[in-house]
C-alpha cells in the first residue's frame, strides 16, 4: 500500500498527468457548451428550409400551389421551369420540389383515376434533411388528397341517380384515395454507413491533425537548441505536405475498399482529401506556434465547432446565425460540402477547393508571423540583457 501510494504522488508531481487530467475536464465543459448552445432551438428553425413549388395544371393544381406557398412553414418559391428547380436542388438551394404535372386536375377528377403529385429531394446532404422532407411530402399529400376527394364526391353525387350499383361501389373505392406521392431521390445514398463517411472523413481527419501537431510541437521543443527556428518551420512545413499526401491516399483507399459510394472517381477523391487534411494540419497547428501546448485547448474547441457548424450532423440551414456564419470560416465546412459532392454527387468542388486554399494560406502566414515574432522577442530580451551587463 505504501509504495502504491509513492506511486501515485510520483505520478501527481509530474506536470503531464495534471495537463492529462485538465484536457479530458475541458473536453467535457467545452463539447457541453459548444454542442447545448449550437442545436438549441434547431427544430423551431425549420422554416429556414426552402422548397420550390412547379405547378404546370391550371385548375386544381393551380388551387393547391397557392395553399401549399400561403400555408407550409418554409420558405417557399414559386418557379416556372422544373429543370432550373432541379439545378438549384443539386446546388443545395432548395431541400426539395413539388411538382404538379400539366394532367394532374383530369386524373384526379377522373371516376377511376388517381393523380400524382411528385416530389424531388436530394440526398446528398445530412440525414435529418431526408427524414424531414419525406414527412413533408406525407402531409402534403394527405391535404391535397382529402381535397380531391372532396372534388369526387361532389361530382359523384351529381351522378349518383343514375349511376348502376357496380359502377357506384368502384367509384366509392376511388374515392379514398385521388392523389398519391411519387417521392424521387436525386443523388441517392446507399446505406447508412455511407451516410456517415462526410462526418467520419472530418472527425478522423482533424483529431488526426490535432495529435500529430502536438507531437510535432514536441519534437519541435526537443531540437529547439540545434535547430533554428526558421529550419524548424520548413521542415515542420514539409512532414505536413508529406504526411498530408501518404495518410489520404491511405483513407481514400480503404473507403474504396471497404465498399464506400464514390460518384465523382477514387483520384478526385483522395486529391480533395489530401487538400483539406493539409488544411487541418496547418489550422491546429497554428495555435501551437501561436500559444505553444496551450494551444490544444484552441483546437479542442475548434473541432467541437466544426463538427456542430459544418453541417455534416444537421443542415446548416437550422443552426442559428452565430454557427452558421461560424461555419463559413472553419474549413470543415468546405470539407464535408466537397465531400458529398464528390461521394454521393452534386456541382463540382472549385468553390470548396479555393476556400481551402484561402483558409491554409492564412494559417501558415499566421504561423510564420509567430515564429518571426517569436525569434524578434528573444533577440529583444538578448539585447536588454547586455545593455544591463555594460
Amino acid at each position: 500500500m505504501e509504495r502504491l501510494k509513492q506511486a501515485l504522488q510520483a505520478f501527481m508531481k509530474r506536470p503531464t498527468t495534471w495537463i492529462g487530467i485538465i484536457t479530458a475536464l475541458m473536453f467535457q465543459i467545452i463539447f457541453s457548451l459548444i454542442w447545448m448552445t449550437g442545436y438549441d432551438g434547431v427544430t423551431d428553425r425549420a422554416n429556414q428550409l426552402h422548397i420550390a413549388v412547379v405547378n404546370k395544371d391550371q385548375q386544381l393544381g393551380e388551387q393547391v400551389a397557392a395553399n401549399l406557398l400561403k400555408e407550409l412553414p418554409f420558405r417557399m418559391s414559386r418557379l416556372d421551369n422544373l429543370d432550373a428547380a432541379k439545378q438549384q436542388l443539386d446546388d443545395r438551394k432548395l431541400q426539395m420540389i413539388i411538382y404538379m404535372p400539366e394532367d394532374f386536375t383530369q386524373k384526379a377528377a377522373s371516376p377511376g383515376g388517381h393523380a400524382n403529385i411528385q416530389y424531388w429531394i436530394n440526398e446528398s446532404n445530412p440525414a435529418l434533411i431526408k427524414s424531414m422532407m419525406n414527412g413533408v411530402a406525407e402531409q402534403v399529400t394527405a391535404e391535397v388528397n382529402k381535397q380531391a376527394v372532396a372534388a369526387g364526391v361532389k361530382t359523384t353525387l351529381g351522378v349518383a341517380a343514375k349511376m348502376p350499383e357496380d359502377q357506384a361501389a368502384t367509384a366509392a373505392q376511388s374515392l379514398a384515395e385521388r392523389v398519391t406521392a411519387d417521392i424521387q431521390s436525386t443523388n441517392a445514398i446507399h446505406g447508412m454507413n455511407n451516410q456517415m463517411v462526410p462526418m467520419m472523413m472530418v472527425l478522423a481527419s482533424y483529431v488526426g491533425a490535432m495529435i500529430m501537431g502536438m507531437n510535432l510541437e514536441q519534437s519541435a521543443m526537443a531540437v529547439q537548441a540545434s535547430v533554428s527556428r526558421w529550419r524548424r518551420f520548413g521542415a515542420r512545413s514539409i512532414i505536413n505536405i508529406a504526411a498530408a499526401v501518404v495518410v489520404s491516399l491511405v483513407g481514400s483507399a480503404l473507403l474504396l475498399s471497404l465498399g464506400g459510394q464514390i460518384e465523382q472517381g477514387f483520384f478526385h477523391l483522395w486529391l480533395f482529401e489530401m487538400l483539406f487534411l493539409l488544411t487541418f494540419m496547418f489550422v491546429s497547428q497554428m495555435f501551437l506556434y501561436l500559444l505553444g501546448m496551450a494551444g490544444m485547448l484552441f483546437n479542442i474547441m475548434l473541432l467541437s465547432a466544426q463538427l456542430v457548424s459544418s453541417g455534416t450532423i444537421v443542415p446548416r440551414e437550422l443552426l442559428s446565425d452565430f454557427y452558421t456564419g461560424l461555419g463559413s470560416v472553419l474549413p470543415a465546412t468546405y470539407a464535408v460540402e466537397g465531400n458529398m459532392n464528390l461521394l454521393f454527387g452534386g456541382p463540382g468542388v472549385g468553390h470548396e477547393v479555393a476556400a481551402l486554399f484561402l483558409i491554409t494560406a492564412v494559417a501558415v502566414a499566421v504561423s510564420a508571423a509567430a515564429t518571426g515574432l517569436k525569434r524578434s522577442g528573444r533577440a529583444r530580451q538578448k539585447q536588454e540583457a547586455a545593455v544591463s551587463a555594460k
